[in-house]
């Protein structure tokens, strides 16, 4: 699973896949041995893709340009024939698009986001502004984007590789079992959790054991970000 983020009045970041440099990763390989390292990625696109990226990357500069495409298409829709429900939710949007805020940061109810389901706009996605000066440092930037955009990670550990694997923010440990290999998913018995904090604090799983801050969480555990995990399975 790779996070798409499009990139929209942005140059100096390369297109193409980039692994996510998050330095928790290297810390967690200081402190299991294991034969690699796997930083999780995401896969940069062109505004081509906008429309279907998780999120846009753009600059300060380049946001107002942004926003205009979907004010244009808001404004044009509420010249015409716009139902009551739709033309409230649609002046609402513009107010928001006005103040130089995107589409996902107007709040909608879901009774709201039903009024206007026919439409597609631009900015409903996470919208990340970066600076010139942070365009500089694309791993950074990247990194910043992706945890803004609603990801987060797990770490597991040791043996043939330490790797940080990607999931949305409120996913279930079964829902990142799932991520590694459906089977584990469907035989899940339980995970058992060390946060990255303690995991840090005590020099790795095994301090972590013997201190006690390993704990069995059920299948509906809310993963946290960068916990360490091993996935119990019966199959």
């Amino acid at each position: 699973m790779r996070v798409k983020i499009s990139l929209f009045g942005v140059s100096g970041i390369i297109l193409g896949k980039h692994n996510l440099k998050d330095p928790r990763l290297d810390q967690a390989d200081k402190l299991a041995e294991a034969e690699k390292k796997t930083c999780a990625q995401v896969d940069v696109v062109d505004e081509k893709e906008l429309s279907t990226a998780d999120a846009i990357l753009t600059s300060r500069s380049s946001l107002s340009d942004l926003l205009m495409k979907d004010l244009d298409f808001v404004e044009t829709r509420l010249s015409r024939d716009a139902g009551e429900a739709e033309k409230a939710v649609l002046q609402k949007l513009a107010e928001v698009l006005i103040s130089e805020k995107p589409v996902s940061a107007a709040g909608l109810t879901a009774e709201e986001l039903a009024a206007i389901s026919a439409h597609n706009f631009f900015s409903s996605k996470p919208v990340i502004a970066a600076s010139d000066e942070e365009l500089k440092a694309p791993e950074t930037v990247l990194l910043r984007a992706y945890q803004e955009s609603g990801w987060l990670c797990f770490l597991t550990v040791g043996g043939k590789e330490n790797r940080a694997w990607p999931i949305r923010a409120g996913a279930t440990a079964a829902e990142a079992a799932g991520t590694i290999h459906t089977d584990l998913q469907k035989g899940l018995v339980r995970a058992e959790v060390i946060s990255f904090a303690d995991f840090v604090e005590f020099g790795g799983e095994t301090g972590a054991k013997r201190a006690g801050k390993m704990r069995p969480e059920l299948k509906t555990y809310v993963m946290q970000d960068y916990d360490v995990v091993n996935f119990r399975s019966s199959k």
